[in-house]
């Protein structure tokens, strides 16, 4: 029993001092012979067991890793998809203060044209509270100068007549309401009738109908119509563009001739708009509108006549 706690010892005290011996040689520098095969043996020998312990506790690193990134990659996304909403918002109120400044700028140049003052407003709402489908609330009223029977333009034309005013808000008849009658008259012409509203058309946009007062005047597709006005410049100001003829209706009846007219403004879309709180001090006649494409279509068939080669002489 004695010489086997002996050899224990003994052995023990050999490893020992080998690896203290190992030690003092792998101080030194250099590729020693001694250490480099020790080093070499020593790593053959735990080389197995360290593979196989890194092979078990790979893929608990892995998950412990994943669980202490996945918090941090979710806030991150959130993070993401919050400043991309708000980006978004921000170049969608850009687009939209960009559109309404191109519609001021036409509010404001069709006013000028015409001679007419104008308090700018916005659309608010499409149906009034009594539910009527062609009428629209603007946000200015009786504060800002609006009463009852004003006009109201855009860039474009005619968008109808303020019905009603209230302090801060007011109501709008659109031009193509079925009780809305407007004074018209045809461009470079005398010829006068009257513009009434249709409510909606099957395909949904508005429409108008203008009927002649003389029967045996002439009218065509792409005739414009302008609002006639009168002296007191209400219900509706002189000059403003209403629309364009789109189709001469045929009728048996000899008494009336009438037109389906296309409103010059798209009511359907309507944002910045103008009430007209003071008229022109003279009919503007047709300096609101806007050049004839017509005329454009003539000038550009007079340069490029048919047949024109534009190759030259020979």
């Amino acid at each position: 029993m004695r010489g086997g706690a002996s050899r224990r010892r003994l052995v023990l005290g050999v490893l020992l001092a080998v690896s203290v011996a190992l030690l003092v040689l792998d101080s030194r520098e250099g590729n020693d012979p001694v250490t480099s095969g020790a080093r070499a043996a020593g790593d053959m020998a735990f080389h197995p067991i360290s593979a196989g312990v890194s092979a078990v506790a790979a893929p608990i690193d892995d998950s412990y890793r994943a669980l202490r990134a996945a918090p941090a990659a979710s806030e991150r996304i959130d993070e993401l998809e919050r400043e991309n909403k708000k980006l978004r918002s921000r170049l969608e109120a850009r687009d939209r203060d960009d559109e309404q400044a191109g519609e001021l700028d036409e509010l404001l140049r069709l006013s000028g044209m015409g001679g007419y003052e104008i308090v700018p407003a916005h659309t608010v709402t499409r149906m009034s509270s009594s539910g009527e489908a062609e009428v629209v609330t603007l946000d200015v009223g009786k504060r800002d100068g609006v009463r009852a029977d004003m006009t109201v333009v855009n860039g474009d034309g005619l968008v109808g007549r303020v019905s009603r005013a209230q302090a801060h808000t007011s109501t709008v008849m659109l031009v193509t309401d079925g009780s809305s009658a407007v004074g018209a008259r045809m461009e470079d012409s005398s010829e006068i009738g009257a513009i009434d509203g249709q409510a909606r058309a099957v395909d949904g946009s508005g429409a108008l109908t203008f009927t002649l007062m003389d029967t045996k005047a002439r009218m065509h597709e792409g005739d414009r119509i302008v609002t006639l006005g009168s002296h007191e410049n209400r219900p509706y100001v002189p000059g403003v563009p209403i629309g364009t003829i789109a189709e001469v209706e045929e009728t048996s009846d000899a008494l009336q001739r009438t037109a389906r007219v296309a409103p010059a403004a798209d009511l359907s879309t309507l944002d910045v708009v103008g009430v007209v709180v003071a008229g022109p001090e003279e009919d503007p006649r047709d300096s609101v509108l806007p050049p004839d494409p017509r005329d454009e279509d003539e000038a550009d068939a007079a340069r490029h006549p048919t047949g024109e080669t534009g190759g030259g002489e020979h």
